[in-house]
C-alpha cells in the first residue's frame, strides 16, 4: 500500500512538473505591440498582444492579421511594454505545455525584451 502511494505521488509530481513547469520551447517574436493589460478574477496576470508582419489564412478562406498573444510574469517587463505601446519589439519567450492561473492565460510567457524601436507606422 505504501509503495503504491509513493508511486502515485511520484508519477503525479512528474506529470505536474512536465506539464506546467518544464519549458517545452523558447523563441523570439518580433512585431508591433498592440496592447498589454492586467486582468483576472482571482489571480491578476499581465497579458499582451503583438502584431507580427504578414497575414495568415483564416477558416473559410479569408485572411487575418498574425497576432502573438502572450503572458508576462515580471512587472518590470509589463511596465516597460505599457509605456511603449505601438512600438516594435523583439520579445524572448518560453513556451509551456499547460497554463497555470497565477502565471497567465497563455502557454507563452515573455521573460525578456531584446530590443525596442519605433514602428515607423503612422496612424494619420
Amino acid at each position: 500500500m505504501l509503495l503504491a502511494l509513493l508511486a502515485v505521488t511520484l508519477i503525479g509530481g512528474f506529470y505536474i512538473y512536465w506539464h506546467y513547469y518544464n519549458v517545452f520551447g523558447e523563441g523570439v517574436k518580433s512585431g508591433i505591440l498592440k496592447n498589454v493589460v492586467r486582468k483576472g478574477q482571482i489571480f491578476k496576470t499581465y497579458e499582451g498582444e503583438l502584431i507580427q508582419a504578414g497575414i495568415k489564412g483564416a477558416v473559410g478562406g479569408g485572411a487575418q492579421s498574425n497576432n502573438f498573444v502572450f503572458s508576462i510574469e515580471n512587472k518590470r517587463i509589463y511596465d516597460t511594454l505599457a509605456l511603449h505601446s505601438g512600438k516594435r519589439f523583439d520579445l524572448h519567450y518560453n513556451e509551456y505545455r499547460g497554463v497555470l492561473p497565477w502565471r497567465g492565460n497563455t502557454v507563452y510567457i515573455v521573460d525578456s525584451i531584446l530590443s525596442m524601436t519605433d514602428s515607423g507606422v503612422s496612424v494619420y
